[in-house]
């Protein structure tokens, strides 16, 4: 699963917690992987976080965390800013759906070509439909004389239409994500942070 951690549009004592919990998961969990970031203004920051988490390797609880994180600290960049509530977002996705393209998945058809080609059109089955069957994608070639040669180029031309589709799905899942950025709620936190330790002082059943 993916988690995106967010400061929303907060301020740089926000982009400070994103980063503060980051360690925290990172500690917990090793297996965990740091997909992408978009960095904040001071070294150690951040804008937001992408993470992959697999839950059968996760220890503790980080890795289920969801909603509002309430971080109560004094600014480190701003000593005499009344300020001491500084939200951040956190919301888990299940990752985008990707197909891997094996001929085993693959359910091939064998069928008469059509149009000019030789004596071999409409008399001989030489061309081939291939079924993508966990997608349904589907696409014909006919264009060789062999059906040995219309099969192979009909499986490229399937590989790349199952990459394609998994780069749609990487863009429209990632699109998603990015819009969720701006959505941080801030109050009813589920868990409070304090001090520059990032100590964790209360988890809220909200």
């Amino acid at each position: 699963m993916w988690m995106q951690i967010s400061s929303g549009k907060g301020p740089d004592e926000c982009e400070l917690a994103v980063g503060l919990f980051l360690k925290t998961i990172l500690k917990e969990n090793q297996t965990t992987r740091v997909i992408d970031t978009v960095p904040g203004h001071y070294n150690g920051t951040f804008k937001s976080v992408l993470l992959s988490i697999d839950p059968q390797e996760s220890r503790g609880d980080t890795g289920y965390t969801k909603g509002t994180i309430l971080w109560i600290c004094p600014s480190p960049y701003r000593p005499n800013h009344r300020r001491k509530n500084w939200f951040i977002n956190i919301e888990v996705y299940q990752s985008a759906e990707r197909f891997n393209f094996t001929e085993k998945d693959v359910k091939i058809v064998a069928m008469r070509s059509s149009g000019p080609g030789g004596q071999n059109v409409n008399k001989v089955e030489t061309a081939v439909r291939a079924v993508h069957v966990p997608t349904g994608l589907t696409v014909t070639a006919g264009e060789e004389r062999s059906q040995y040669m219309n099969k192979k180029l009909a499986l490229a031309r399937l590989a790349n239409l199952i990459e394609a589709k998994n780069e749609d799905n990487d863009s429209s899942h990632k699109e998603s994500m990015w819009k969720q950025h701006n959505l941080l709620t801030r109050g009813n936190p589920m868990r409070v942070y304090e001090g520059k330790e990032f100590k964790l002082t209360q988890i809220l059943d909200n």
